[in-house]
C-alpha cells in the first residue's frame, strides 16, 4: 500500500502546483489533488506510533 500511496501523492501535488501556475486554473482539480494528498498523508501517518504510546501503556496497567 505504501508503494502505491507515495507516487500517488507526488502526482497529486504536481497536478495541484501545475494548476496554480496555469493561466486558467481550475479550482476543482486543485481541490481534488489536495484532498488526494491529504488522504495519502493520513494513511501514511496512521501507521506511525504515537510519541506518548509508552506512557499511555503504563497508565493503563
Amino acid at each position: 500500500m505504501k508503494k502505491l500511496l507515495i507516487p500517488l501523492m507526488i502526482i497529486a501535488i504536481i497536478v495541484a502546483f501545475y494548476e496554480q501556475v496555469s493561466n486558467s486554473a481550475n479550482v476543482y482539480i486543485t481541490v481534488i489533488a489536495i484532498v488526494v494528498f491529504m488522504f495519502g498523508m493520513m494513511q501514511l501517518s496512521a501507521k506511525t506510533p504515537s510519541k506518548n504510546q509508552e506512557k499511555e501503556d503504563k497508565d493503563v496497567e
